[in-house]
């Protein structure tokens, strides 16, 4: 590459240490803003200015301390190693200031600030960016080692014409992505519809129940570690192995057995339940399996097991409208108990023929919608493909 030079960012850019504060100097409002690490938007590595934090008036903040525009910002340090060394483009002169967990890398003379910013987000970045962490518990970052980050850098003018590019291009990649990412959300709502419609109460020929009445329901147990093997004749699943790749279409299968010989019958979850996440964050996931086969679960589980009046088929598709995220308890960590299960009405058909029948329209509605969401996932991944392609060929020389 004929007129370019590797340089490390510590030649290319003055930085400077956010701004400290206590947080006594915290208040409610005021004309002292200061931003923080979650005002980097990972996405889009601009700034999120949905939730601003303000300290107070009589705090003094340097100039220095202020973000301007041109410059970039970069989170360094956090609870979140997701935000670590991530950087944003400062695309006005707001007047804020910016935290003790921040900096702020402006660019010197004959470097283009977004130039700089898109090196910034480069495969080339982000792989020495992961060579910093020791990957268990890095939350800080050090500014000596970020500074020897290598940049190629060419001439001024040949910056203004590779920024050009990159932000023309990225930002077709930004609309295309954007209206990618609707129609995947289209397609899974078009199939919320379907279950809403299909599932409809009081239809001719359906009856209602309370879920209680229409069925058994039975939380997990802890079984004794001594008993759990590599193999055997019952998957004892925790609600990880409940994401499984293999239990994706329902839970066959977990990292843990049990020998049948060793249950009792109150811990056996028979094939034909629901399953769900009953305690802690794993609620929020609105998770949701069939068992496929005979099996023993956690405490965090709960399994709902269909009588004879409704197919295991028809309960499971009646669950997927039920937001779990709803129920349970209010406390600290949220748990779903049989009382928030047992009054939820089902409706359904008195005919177990009936019910295959609206079970397998439904199933074939899912396959056409699940088709339609796999193009659009594909169609984001190609996006992620051709930014970070057109990253590596600006900083080659190739483009």
């Amino acid at each position: 590459m004929a007129g370019w030079e590797a340089k490390p960012l510590g030649e290319l850019c003055a930085f400077q240490r956010g701004l400290t504060y206590g947080k006594s100097d915290e208040v409610d409002v005021s004309s002292n803003v200061v931003l923080r690490a979650n005002n980097v938007d990972l996405a889009t590595h601009t700034l999120d200015l949905s939730d601003l934090r303000y300290i107070s008036d009589t705090v003094s903040v340097p100039a220095a301390k202020r973000v301007r525009k041109g410059s970039l910002l970069i989170c360094t340090a956090s609870g979140s190693k997701a935000h670590l060394g991530k950087i944003a483009y400062v695309d006005a002169d707001y007047g804020y200031a910016f935290g003790g967990f921040m900096g702020q890398i402006s660019p010197v003379h004959g470097v283009n600030g977004r130039y700089l910013f898109h090196a910034l987000t480069s495969p080339a970045y982000k792989a020495f960016i992961a060579t910093l962490s020791d990957g268990v518990n890095i939350n800080n970052l050090k500014f000596d080692d970020l500074l020897q980050f290598s940049v190629p850098v060419p001439g001024l003018d040949e910056q203004h014409r590779i920024v050009a590019i990159l932000d023309e291009a990225f930002e077709g990649i930004a609309t295309a992505k954007a209206n990618a990412e609707k129609n995947l959300r289209n397609a899974r709502e078009l199939f919320e519809l379907q279950l809403a419609v299909a599932l409809r109460r009081g239809g001719e020929g359906w009856i209602e129940m309370c879920i209680g009445d229409a069925c058994t329901l039975r939380s997990g147990t802890t079984v004794p570690v001594g008993i759990e093997r590599s193999a055997g004749d019952v998957p004892y699943v925790k609600v990880a192995e409940m994401t499984m790749p293999a239990n994706r279409d329902g839970v066959t299968t977990s990292i843990r057995f049990l020998n049948r010989a060793d249950i009792k019958p109150s811990w056996l979850i028979p094939a034909g339940a629901v399953l769900f996440p009953k305690r802690g964050g794993a609620i929020l996931t609105n998770k949701k399996r069939l068992a496929l086969v005979d099996m023993c679960a956690d405490l965090n589980i709960m399994s709902v097991i269909p009588s004879d009046k409704v197919t295991p088929e028809f309960l499971y598709l009646y669950f997927l409208t039920v937001d779990m995220r709803k129920l349970g308890t209010g406390s600290s960590i949220p748990q779903i108990n049989n009382y928030d299960i047992a009054p939820l009405l089902i409706s359904f058909p008195a005919s177990r023929a009936k019910q295959a029948e609206v079970t397998e329209a439904l199933r074939a509605a899912e396959s056409e919608c699940q088709a339609l969401a796999a193009t659009y996932e594909r169609k984001l991944a190609a996006l992620a493909e051709l930014k970070k392609s057109l990253l590596h060929q600006a900083f080659s020389g190739a483009l």
